[in-house]
């Protein structure tokens, strides 16, 4: 009989450890996009000119989302619009699950690609359906994923909190690729949520584990220990990309294949 290598040998306990891992979770909701339109059943469209706050300069519509070709598109145009929330230059689309898709801990994993350029912000991220510890930041936020289109090859993951003065406090890292950006091919963002430890990943590489937080008149790991909810948007804008310039092409769009939550059996 011979002797495996020692390499042979770790790969095969590394897939038997992985096959383990995979067999505690279960997939308990997603979307594959396959219909002809965004299924409302699972998705929310949010119809508003005030946007996400922060300076932002788009009016969010629900023509600016659809289905084709079974990936869902969230598109950035310039085009003057003129709605009850006043006039803006640019329209987008935001959807979310609130409602519809709500947990408490699990993992979820969202194959996107996603679009660039000065003043471009898309954003997968989520959002207390429930508020128990008050209005934001005390009963938190957390951030997927987000891009600052002028840096198009790298991708933030942060936790927003309140402090015991009701002070904004945030924490959070970035994961850059080596080569191309994040609008020439689709990647997998991963954001693994436990009891006391929330980590992010992309290309199933883990590039920050947090697990030291706090909120007002609430004990730890408050207040991520409620139920959350996503959210897919593309902002025009901001106070942190700046305003688009000459050189930003639209329409711009973020492109989602997938989506997964899965949950602990």
């Amino acid at each position: 009989m011979k002797f495996l290598s020692v390499a042979i040998v770790l790969g095969l306990l590394a897939a038997m450890g992985m096959r383990g891992e995979e067999a505690k979770w279960e997939v308990v909701w997603s979307d594959e996009f396959e219909g002809k339109s965004l299924d409302e059943k699972k998705w929310e469209v949010i119809v508003n000119g005030r946007g996400g706050g922060n300076k932002e300069l788009q009016y969010y519509l629900k023509e600016n989302v659809r289905v084709e070709k079974g990936m869902l598109v969230i598109e950035a145009r310039k085009e003057k619009f003129n709605g009850p929330d006043g006039a803006r230059d640019f329209t987008s689309a935001k959807i979310r699950t609130k409602g519809k898709g709500d947990w408490t801990y699990g993992r979820i994993e969202v194959r996107a690609k996603l679009p660039n350029g000065k003043g471009i912000w898309p954003a997968i991220w989520m959002m207390p359906t429930d508020n128990h510890y008050g209005n934001w930041p005390n009963s938190g936020e957390i951030d997927m994923v987000e891009l600052v289109g002028n840096e198009p090859n790298r991708v933030h993951g942060t936790l927003h909190y309140g402090d015991r003065q009701k002070r904004q406090m945030q924490k959070g890292d970035s994961y850059h690729l080596k080569t191309g950006t994040f609008a020439d091919d689709f990647h997998v963002f991963g954001l693994e949520w436990e009891k006391g430890k929330i980590s992010w990943s992309v290309d199933g590489v883990v590039y920050q584990t947090q697990s030291d937080w706090h909120t007002r008149d609430a004990e730890f790991p408050a207040p991520f220990d409620q139920r959350f909810h996503l959210i897919f948007n593309v902002a025009v804008g901001g106070s942190w990309p700046g305003n688009p310039d000459g050189k930003t092409e639209f329409p711009c769009a973020m492109v989602v294949d997938w989506v997964k939550v899965y949950q602990k059996k």
